[in-house]
């Protein structure tokens, strides 16, 4: 199963970037070369009649420009503000301590018509992050067939925000606590 295959080639790295944090660190299943292909086939064949990939800086742009690419579909970035070099449209969210903002080009979608849109992150934790990227893509017309993550922490109740937004989510590996 795809989800114990995950879970087995990630590394915990406790207390980082603080005590008390356990930090997923992916670079482990990155670098196995047949188990990223696996996870890469996994949303690409699942996901065929989107129009577009986006990614949501920075892990998701490993995995959401691999599945644009075994889709031949596009891949739209979504980076953190001052980032992108041409006009944009941004988002706040909130994070612990404050705000961050993610944009996104005002020509993302290259003028096609109500594009379906599937949005790739390597995790989702609170939600807000993805919660910011789904309306931005609403924003230049986007709609958002669903979100896909690596893994999910069920326990901090990120998903509902999407769901709230009517946003389909699918987490290959979820963490209950």
């Amino acid at each position: 199963m795809l989800a114990e295959k995950v879970k087995k080639a990630i590394r915990d790295i406790p207390d980082y970037p603080k005590k008390g944090i356990i930090f997923k660190d992916i670079t482990t299943l990155l670098n196995n070369g047949e188990l990223f292909a696996e996870v890469v086939d996994y949303f690409a064949n699942k996901y065929k009649d989107v129009d577009f990939v986006c990614g949501i800086e920075s892990r998701g742009f490993i995995f959401g420009g691999a599945i644009a690419y075994a889709m031949k579909k596009g891949f739209v970035p979504l980076r953190k503000k001052g980032k992108l070099p041409y006009t944009t449209v941004s988002e706040k969210y909130a994070l612990e301590y404050g705000f961050d903002e993610i944009e996104i080009h005002i020509d993302a979608f290259k003028n096609i018509k109500n594009p379906k849109v599937l949005l790739i992150d390597d995790l989702i934790a609170t939600g807000g992050t993805a919660e910011a990227a789904v309306k931005l893509i609403q924003k230049v017309g986007g709609e958002v067939l669903a979100a896909g993550f690596l893994i999910e922490l069920s326990f901090l109740d990120g998903v509902k925000k999407l769901e709230n937004l009517g946003v389909k989510v699918d987490s290959i590996l979820k963490i209950n606590g």
